[in-house]
């Protein structure tokens, strides 16, 4: 359990890109960014207190000023070589440091995916491996550049815990509850700021969904930082209908909630899973996976389809052309709760 804090484990206040001090900003100022920014910030912080931090970087571009520049010596750029990247921060966790591996989702999944196997999770390493422009956050850059398959992946290999925070806030939260965690990390960012979800401190605790919205008609089960603001968003639409939506932020997918949902399976009709990841493997399956040897109850999959996405275009806009909104979540739970 570790609660969002703005003050180093010193006691000083932690530093911002803004050039003032957490306590010098307001909620929204301090976290109305990129969760990739909130991550680094915070890891500078941890990092000035705890020497055995390292930050292993794949050239992301902008660790080696931030970090680097601040401590040299803790700071290691492999370059746009990821297999070295994940190589190199098991030898260093194996020598008793504790790494972070910095690269993009994509990369971290497919590419390095044997060094990842082998190497971190084989091996019960304890290497935080730190990926951003998670599901379709780099739509921009075409569907090369799509990491929509890497929760399938990820969540398959022994010992690794994979987090999925839902804004900039609940990123910070994650990065200092797991510092001290003995196993290997996976945790799955976007590039640019999205909406906050969190507008206070709370107790983030891993591997137990957040419960957002009380409901008792059907639960929303979502993850990701789009997926959990259109599950809230798609919650509002029904209870215009005079329907009631529990909402979990499933922020933690290894390991599973199944606690949360085996309540959500036998107190409301149903579940509805959206993410930003295929179907296939990820959320969704991991859902209908707990569920079926829990309390089996029907459970609609909203994400990504088979296929590449032929488009070009923002993670949101992105998302809805794919059919991940609020209204095609709406539908999905209406038909459940009418169901009951």
């Amino acid at each position: 359990m570790s609660e969002v804090i703005t003050e180093t484990a010193a006691g000083t206040a932690a530093s911002t890109p803004g050039g003032g001090t957490a306590a010098e900003q307001s909620w929204a100022e301090r976290y109305a960014v990129p969760a990739r920014d909130a991550y680094r910030r915070t890891l500078l912080d941890l990092a000035r207190v705890d020497p055995r931090i390292f930050c292993v970087d794949s050239d992301m571009g902008g660790l080696e000023t931030l970090f680097g520049d601040a401590l040299p010596e803790q700071y290691v750029n492999v370059g746009i070589a990821e297999a070295n990247l994940l190589g190199v921060s098991a030898g260093l966790a194996h020598s008793g440091l504790l790494p972070y591996a910095n690269t993009i989702a994509s990369f971290a999944a497919a590419r390095a995916c044997e060094q990842l196997k082998v190497d971190v999770a084989g091996n019960n390493l304890p290497v935080r491996v730190v990926v951003t422009h998670a599901g379709v956050s780099a739509g921009h850059y075409g569907p090369t550049h799509h990491a929509v398959e890497d929760i399938a992946i990820v969540r398959t290999l022994p010992h690794l815990t994979v987090v999925v925070p839902c804004d900039a806030a609940e990123a910070e939260a994650a990065v200092r509850a797991t510092v001290d965690l003995p196993g290997p990390l996976y945790v799955r960012l976007g590039r640019a700021a999205t909406p906050l979800v969190n507008d206070a401190p709370y107790d983030f605790r891993l591997g137990e969904a957040r419960l957002l919205r009380e409901g008792e008609d059907v639960t929303l089960v979502a993850t990701g930082p789009y997926p959990v603001v259109m599950a809230l968003e798609a919650a509002e639409l029904l209870a215009r209908q005079g329907h009631s939506a529990r909402v979990l932020n499933m922020h933690t997918i290894k390991p599973l909630d199944t606690a949360a949902l085996g309540r959500a399976a036998r107190e409301t009709g149903g579940i509805v899973t959206v993410e930003d990841h295929v179907r296939v493997g990820g959320l969704g399956a991991a859902v209908c996976e707990a569920v079926a040897e829990d309390h089996p109850c029907p459970v609609r999959r909203i994400g990504v389809p088979d296929g590449y996405l032929d488009h070009v275009a923002g993670e949101r806009e992105l998302l809805e052309y794919a059919g991940v909104h609020p209204e095609a979540i709406a539908a999905a739970a209406l038909g459940l709760a009418r169901g009951r």
